[in-house]
């Protein structure tokens, strides 16, 4: 995992880099051997199909064709990595795509988790093409690969303690500073249901706080999900149901990819990323059904079912973000299977009371081939979160729209006046993609690093 962009090569690399042509459907500049060449071998255009090209004395391989498909889809580049022989290769003809986002399709394809397994002694590395942002880009592909390899690194090495070292190496990264609260401290820090929810763990749960950039700049601040590991408490998850709960971190290893980008790129804010990292286990302390806890917020909460735990973190943690009166707050969490049942496993749903946020969320989701879809913060559901002995429950009696009450439930945490949005991720590729293999995903993060960009990048 330290070196993640090994599938980008440098400019001078191109030298000795072997052509790739994009063919197919509208393609029109490709040479006319290899035009001639796949009319002969019966090549189908269809997205991500590659043919290799032989030299023209027969001495080895001269270049490769890849088809992006109809309608056309720069991210068919993805397929490259597992298809050509290892060596440095670049775009013959960029001006038949949006050559940026084919890089980054080629970058999110080759992207391999081999953190457990010997990686290749050489790879099939991508020679950009000199009208792509290579900052850019880097930073992007590198958020991409950071987020899956969290995400994909299994609990026994990625617990709450890890989390906060993935943090750490983060922020060294940058300059940022990163501050944690943890075990009984978090009691008396007043971020009660941290400690709730993580205190059944061997690992102690934390509260991990990060900031970066200019005091005086705008506040962003990012709230991610960080359960290194799930058993659904007391109320226990089915093993089929448990077997990736690896992954409920998501939302932390997101918003550390999402912090990443902006980094990097130097957005105009006052950055802070806040991650309540615990781990959902059972033992005698573990909280239960029925039980009322306070939050730092004020209100209490009784206890409906154990499975339902990220929004007791976040609950915490949003209400410590909104203190600050921040310019927006962007929660990420692998939160509901309700999500999964109403969109599946590609499309995000977001929830958000600005209607300008929600609408610039939406055309960076289509511009950047980042799914996302706006699901509505419908109040009269509210009232299904209440409770006989306290100010609420966690979870509905009913079971109806549980990524609704879900996102109803955080919006508790945040003033009225505060700009926020929240995202429901599933944070996993369940099937191979072009540019994805099965495992860990980075989700919505570029949609949402595209808006921070346009509202904060010029500062």
């Amino acid at each position: 995992m330290a070196d993640r962009l090994t599938m980008l090569a440098p400019d001078e690399a191109r030298t000795d880099a072997r052509p790739i042509w994009i063919v197919g459907n509208n393609a029109k500049s490709s040479p006319a051997q290899v035009t001639a060449w796949l009319e002969a071998t019966g090549f189908e255009a269809e997205a991500g199909a590659v043919a290799l090209v032989p030299a023209p004395d027969g001495g080895g391989v001269a270049g490769a064709a890849i088809a992006l498909g109809e309608p056309a889809d720069p991210f068919a580049l993805g397929a490259l990595a597992g298809k050509l022989p290892a060596g440095d290769w670049f775009v013959a003809n960029p001006d038949e795509t949006d050559i940026g986002k084919a890089t980054l399709g080629f970058c999110m394809g080759a992207y391999r988790f081999d953190l457990y397994r010997t990686p290749p002694a050489k790879r099939v590395r991508l020679v950009p093409d000199k009208a792509v942002d290579r900052a850019r880009l880097e930073a992007v592909a590198g958020a991409v690969s950071l987020t899956r390899d969290l995400v994909n690194t299994p609990a026994n090495d990625m617990g709450p303690a890890a989390i906060e070292a993935a943090a750490r190496t983060l922020a060294a990264g940058h300059k940022a500073v990163v501050k944690v609260i943890a075990g009984e401290e978090l009691i008396a820090k007043k971020l009660p249901m941290i400690h709730a929810v993580g205190r059944a763990s061997a690992t102690p749960p934390r509260l991990i706080d990060m900031r970066w950039g200019k005091k005086t700049a705008p506040k962003l601040t990012l709230v991610g999900k960080g359960v290194s590991f799930d058993t659904g408490g007391v109320g226990i998850k089915p093993s089929g149901s448990m077997r990736n709960m690896k992954k409920d971190m998501g939302g932390a290893a997101n918003v550390l990819g999402l912090a990443a980008m902006i980094m990097a790129m130097e957005l105009g804010v006052r950055l802070r990323v806040l991650i309540p990292a615990v781990e959902n286990a059972i033992s005698g302390n573990a909280f239960r059904p029925g039980d009322v806890y306070p939050t730092r917020k004020g209100l209490t909460v009784e206890i409906g079912h154990t499975d339902a735990e990220g929004r007791l973190v976040l609950a915490d943690a949003l209400a410590l973000a909104d203190e600050e009166e921040p310019d927006l707050i962007v929660d990420m969490a692998t939160l509901t299977g309700a999500a999964r049942v109403a969109l599946g496993p590609d499309i995000v749903p977001f929830y958000t009371g600005d209607d300008a946020l929600a609408g610039a969320l939406a055309r960076a989701a289509e511009a950047e081939r980042d799914p996302l879809w706006r699901m509505p913060l419908w109040q009269p559901y509210a009232r299904n979160l209440s409770s006989t002995v306290a100010d609420c429950a966690n979870v509905t009696a009913d079971g109806f729209a549980g990524s609704v009450t879900a996102a109803l439930f955080l919006q508790k945490f945040v003033a009225d006046k505060t700009p926020w949005v929240h995202l429901d991720l599933f944070a996993w590729t369940p099937k191979p993609k072009l540019h994805a293999p099965v495992g860990g995903e980075a989700q919505a993060i570029r949609a949402l690093f595209a808006v921070l960009e346009h509202r904060y990048g010029d500062r």
